[in-house]
């Protein structure tokens, strides 16, 4: 019950009342990929994804991006794509987390590079 509630009124946190209407409706299930997310498409090539768990869009991964942005109309399958020894496997948006970039982390941030001209 309070995931349907949650569905009514709360539209950021995962798929809302009316995706769900209308992925039911007119949506074709297209693929799903290693993360979870469903990929679906209408008759007039619209193309929507149901995110597995919170909805952030770094977490599609190369394979379907393109897909979904009708840059190819054939999904890649994992096969297809030759991943070579170094490339990194897909990591979504780590911005606020433990692991987001920060430069400066180790290092003493207050001492400036450069000098003002007031004294």
């Amino acid at each position: 019950m309070l995931t349907f509630l949650k569905e009514i009124f709360v539209w950021w946190n995962r798929q809302t009342l009316g995706t769900r209407l209308n992925t039911l409706f007119f949506g074709k299930f297209v693929g799903k990929d290693s993360y979870g997310n469903k990929y679906y498409k209408d008759k007039n090539d619209k193309r929507w994804v149901i995110y597995n768990g919170e909805v952030e869009a770094t977490k599609i991964p190369q394979e379907w991006f393109s897909w979904i942005h009708h840059m190819k109309n054939k999904i890649e399958n994992n096969n297809e794509l030759k991943k070579y020894s170094w490339q990194k496997n897909h990591l979504s948006n780590q911005t606020g987390t433990e692991k987001a970039y920060f430069p400066n982390r180790n290092k003493n941030v207050s001492k400036k590079k450069y000098k003002t001209w007031k004294n």
